[in-house]
């Protein structure tokens, strides 16, 4: 389903008894995560209910529909969010699963840290987007126990930089506004990944708008691979500090490709 959310989505839905399956499951996503969750109970045959904010890119609402998920749709803040998944789950039953506040969904996404260092044993660091703080976490434990030295490093856009502004604090901080064009990086951190990344993840930086988009382009055009905004963070980040890194063996999560070609921003 073009991103790494696929991984957290199957671990999360593996883990559930029978009868959690057989009611389903129920999440809020602006859109990666939703597309995950979707196929995924697909895969196992089991109903998916999908709050979606309004707003949310209409190629990855139908993604959602291709998959199977039933949209609900809400309005566009976190706590409306999970509002109207907290209705869905008590109306239906279903297991409600976090997209990234979620112990088997961070175990899941930090399995492609782990196969990057199986490739690359010998990486010196590990960049990664920070939206919820589900792949960040997963890969900081999968660096801290599939490698002797890696460091883990975050991007996060300024516009939406609350997992940058928690680190330096100690706390869990909230943005009151997210107007980036990372859509997927919106969201904030959770009491489930937040302990990791503070006891794991050496540093986040964060990138302008016109950094990420300048880092999306030159993805596209020198490795020919489609990613969206929110992948390009990670990268954006590397090159906004590429002194620091000078002569050391770097690894990026490319964490997703889930844009709408019609709409690009360059």
């Amino acid at each position: 389903m073009g991103a790494f959310k696929m991984r957290g989505a199957s671990n999360a839905i593996l883990s559930l008894s029978d009868e959690e399956r057989n009611k389903g499951v129920v999440t809020h996503s602006s859109g990666n995560f939703a597309q995950a969750l979707s196929l995924a109970a697909k895969k196992v045959g089991i109903p998916a209910y999908i709050v979606m904010p309004k707003n949310a890119p209409e190629v990855k609402k139908n993604a959602v529909r291709t998959y199977q998920g039933q949209i609900i749709e809400c309005d566009s803040t976190p706590i409306a969010r999970e509002n109207m998944a907290e209705v869905v789950r008590k109306e239906k039953g279903a297991t409600f699963i976090h997209p990234s506040n979620d112990d088997q969904v961070i175990y899941g996404q930090g399995t492609a840290a782990m196969e990057l260092l199986e490739d690359y044993p010998d990486l010196d660091y590990l960049f990664t987007p920070v939206g919820g703080g589900g792949l960040i976490a997963g890969t900081a434990l999968a660096a801290n126990y599939f490698s002797e030295h890696c460091k883990v490093i975050g991007g996060e856009p300024e516009n939406a930089d609350d997992a940058y502004r928690s680190l330096l604090s100690g706390n869990i901080e909230h943005n009151e506004t997210a107007d980036t064009i990372a859509d997927g990086l919106r969201t904030f951190l959770g009491n489930r990944n937040f302990p990791i990344i503070k006891k794991y993840v050496e540093r986040i930086i964060t990138v302008s708008e016109k950094e990420i988009i300048e880092a999306m382009k030159l993805i596209w055009e020198r490795m020919k691979i489609v990613i969206e905004p929110s992948s390009a963070v990670a990268f954006a980040a590397l090159l906004k500090q590429k002194d620091d890194f000078k002569n050391k063996k770097v690894g990026i999560i490319i964490s997703g490709g889930n844009v709408d070609v019609n709409n690009l921003p360059f």
